[in-house]
């Protein structure tokens, strides 16, 4: 399939979109199961839209970042949703992600 450069953009930042709008809406799924299962989480995303936007010249905070991804302030956010992580999900992310 050949896609020009302006269209498979476009492509991927409706899907980049979309799964932002997932995320906001499955408040439920907690980051840190996001990094065991997939090796990425909200914060992940934030930090790559932000890495593009620094690659691109645009002024974009770390704080507009994440707001962009959680729909609120990261605080905010943290302080309805965010639980507080079980033996099992720290053991599980020393085990996939030894750096974090």
């Amino acid at each position: 399939m050949a896609i020009d450069d302006k269209t498979r953009t476009e492509l991927e930042a409706a899907a980049f979109r979309r799964l932002v709008d997932h995320l906001k809406t499955r408040t439920d799924v907690q980051n840190i199961d996001l990094m065991n299962l997939a090796g990425f989480c909200r914060n992940c995303l934030s930090n790559w839209l932000k890495d593009a936007a620094d690659a691109q010249g645009v002024a974009l905070s770390k704080d507009e970042s994440r707001e962009a991804v959680y729909g609120m302030p990261y605080e905010t956010w943290k302080s309805k949703y965010q639980g507080a992580a079980t033996p099992e999900q720290i053991e599980a992310m020393k085990k996939v992600h030894p750096g974090h």
